[in-house]
């Protein structure tokens, strides 16, 4: 990987940190608990349609990492690694099945899939009893995708940052 193409991948990592860190201090926009936008999944989806896997899921972990490390709460690693893997590898196929022109019906499977990735997780470590839970987590999450993923929508149709 030449430097150009790494200084892009760390400008895409910075932007969905800073997103991230935005959205932290923002009030809960969803009247269920751990239900979040998920504002830096923006950056997720736009490198996911416009770099190479490898390098799109480099920028995801990198948040993740970073975002549970500077978030202070440890165990947020755990839930969005399952999540964001769950999400990944969907989305990786939806994009051969899903044009770039409906972006956003690829990232509310994804944010579907996200949730089902962390109510993985915390069935491990609550029980099923978390099960009652997934409704409006998918709700929520099936809103937050649409959004998220109409906001990449933009970024690639009308902002054209880079050519990656």
């Amino acid at each position: 990987m030449d430097a150009r193409r790494l200084t892009r991948l760390a400008l895409l990592t910075a932007a969905a940190l800073s997103l991230f860190i935005v959205e932290l201090q923002l009030p809960d926009l969803f009247p269920i608990p751990g239900a979040k936008l998920g504002l830096a999944n923006i950056v997720t989806v736009y490198a996911l349609y416009r770099c190479r896997a490898g390098e799109a899921a480099m920028v995801l972990a990198a948040r993740i990492l970073l975002g549970g490390l500077l978030g202070g709460r440890g165990i947020a690693i755990v839930y969005s690694a399952a999540g964001g893997a769950a999400c990944f590898a969907g989305m990786l196929l939806l994009k051969r099945a899903i044009p770039e022109r409906h972006l956003w019906l690829a990232s509310v499977f994804g944010a579907v899939l996200h949730n089902l990735g962390q109510m993985a997780v915390a069935i491990a470590i609550a029980g099923t009893a978390a099960l009652a839970y997934l409704p409006f987590l998918l709700l929520a999450g099936c809103a937050a995708g649409a959004f998220t993923g109409l906001c990449a929508q933009l970024v690639i149709h009308k902002g054209r940052f880079w050519k990656l």
